[in-house]
Formats: C-alpha cells, structure tokens, sequence
C-alpha cells in the first residue's frame, strides 16, 4: 500500500524516517526518489544528508540549526509542491553485468554453510522449485530476461536492490535462517522478490547462484568506473545480466586486476517512467 499521507519516525536524535508505503514496488519507488530529490533541492538549512531507500528515505539534521517539527514542516512543504507522481523521464544509466550462472564459488559456499550450520536444497535448485521453473536453464533465462531497476543502496558499501522491470522474470524466495557467515563478493543473491549483488565478502541470506567477475565499488577506486564515487550504482540505474563462461569470467577478472577493465554502461539514455508503465500493464493486462 501506498500511504495517503507520510508518517515520520523519529530515528535518534537527529534522524527521521519518513515511510511513504509498505510495498516494494516500483511505483512506490519512483515516488521515494521523486520526494527525496526535490527535498535534497529544497535547500532545507539544516538538512545534512538525505538517504533514500525502498519504501522511504531517512533524513539526518543538525538540531542546533533545525527542529524535528520544523523539517517535517518543510518536507511536507516540498511534498505538496510537487504534482502528479514526479518527474516522468529520468537519467538513467544502463550496465552490462557479466555473469557466471552456478559457478564453483557460490556452490562451495552452499556446501559449506550444508555441511556446518543446516542442510538445505541447493539454492538454484530451490529457486526453480519455488518459482515452478523446470530446471536451471530456465532459472538463467528467466533472470537474464530483463532489465533490473536500481532501487536502493546500503547494508553496505555499494550494494544494491535490484527490481526487475519485465514482470514476467519476477522470481521469488525466503531468504536463509540463519543466514551464512560468509559469501564470496561478487556473487548474485535473490531475496523476497529482489536481487542483489554482495560488493564484497560478507555474511549474507540471499539464496545464491551466479557470480561476477565485475568489481561494483573500490575502495581504492583503481578503476574509471570510481573516479567519482567508490560505488558503481546510483538509484534509477538500470542493470542488465549478461550470461558468460568460465573463460570470460577469467577474462575479465584478469582485467580487473591489472586495472584496465572498462565497466560496459550506456550513458546516454533517458528512462520514460510513463511509457515504462503503459508497457508493463500492457503485459500484466494480457497475462503473458
């Protein structure tokens, strides 16, 4: 559902949390990004950082300068200034993310976290059952079938909620409990109805099947894809997987370590949130 009206959480002493829904959803989303830029561009003194999120975004303020009930007055200031949904074209870059469907290093993770903590259906094998996919074929061109929507950045540096934008590769599944101590970085993970990409090694829940070779934030920011910020996505980006193999995955990884990798992004593409919708309940409508 999407809420009438916004309802702000106090989040510590200089943090609100303003919830515009309880849905994840793309239209939820694009009204989260529309709201969370037009504050950012309202110039609100005292406003420090705002972050936009799935459903909603946090906002962190100086209370010396600004009061609680004083930012609420002008968020909710900008919000009745805006008209209709938002803006219905956008910037939007497109990137081609190789990627190595059941490789070696997710499957010793699954086999690993089988062996120690709890024994499970392999994780791609899961994926088909639930989803009532015939086999792991299937899996890779149902998920390799569209463009992902970047929804939301965080948990950690660079890492990404990923909607698919064709409702027919909509895949689903819970994530782990308890969830893995480790996950190699790099690996393709499904929880509930998104995907992610973990950007480093960390613990994680997401049921895991592929893997890329392709670095989505650098510390060191060795690459040109992070000269200007050490993650490699910003909210309405768009992601496309592109299934390879094993020599291409080393390919790249080669590439990657000597520093001469060149990201695949399209960069000159607007994004129509309008016809994008026509399109999608076009599909929905027809039941394809």
């Amino acid at each position: 559902m999407i809420y009438d009206e916004p309802r702000y959480r106090i989040a510590g002493d200089r943090f609100i949390e303003v919830e515009l829904g309880n849905e994840l959803t793309f239209d939820l989303n694009v009204i989260v990004h529309n709201l969370a830029a037009a504050v950012e561009q309202a110039g609100i003194a005292g406003l420090i950082e705002l972050i936009p999120e799935l459903a909603s975004f946090q906002v962190s303020y100086d209370p010396d300068r600004i009061g609680y009930d004083d930012i609420v007055r002008e968020i909710e200031g900008v919000r009745h200034s805006l008209t209709g949904s938002g803006a219905s074209e956008r910037e939007s870059r497109l990137f081609h993310v190789p990627l190595f469907y059941f490789d070696p290093w997710t499957a010793e993770c699954v086999e690993e976290y089988r062996a120690k903590v709890r024994d499970k259906v392999l994780d791609p094998d899961y994926l088909c059952e639930i989803n009532g996919l015939a086999d792991r074929r299937e899996l890779m061109r149902v998920h390799s079938g569209t463009e992902y929507w970047v929804a939301a950045l965080g948990f950690w540096p660079g890492l990404c909620s990923l909607m698919p934008l064709d409702p027919r590769s909509r895949l689903i599944a819970p994530k782990y409990n308890p969830p893995r101590m480790w996950t190699p970085k790099g690996t393709i993970g499904l929880g509930g109805g998104l995907t992610s990409i973990y950007p480093d090694r960390t613990p994680g829940g997401y049921q895991i099947f592929a893997r890329t070779p392709m670095p989505i934030w650098d510390r060191e920011g060795r690459l040109p894809a992070f000269k200007d910020s050490l993650a490699l996505f910003r909210a309405g980006d768009r992601v496309r997987f592109v299934p390879i193999d094993r020599e291409e995955y080393d390919h790249v990884e080669r590439k990657v370590a000597d520093g001469t990798y060149q990201h695949p992004c399209v960069e000159y593409q607007t994004f129509s949130v309008a016809r994008y919708r026509q399109w999608r309940d076009s599909i929905l409508e027809d039941g394809r």
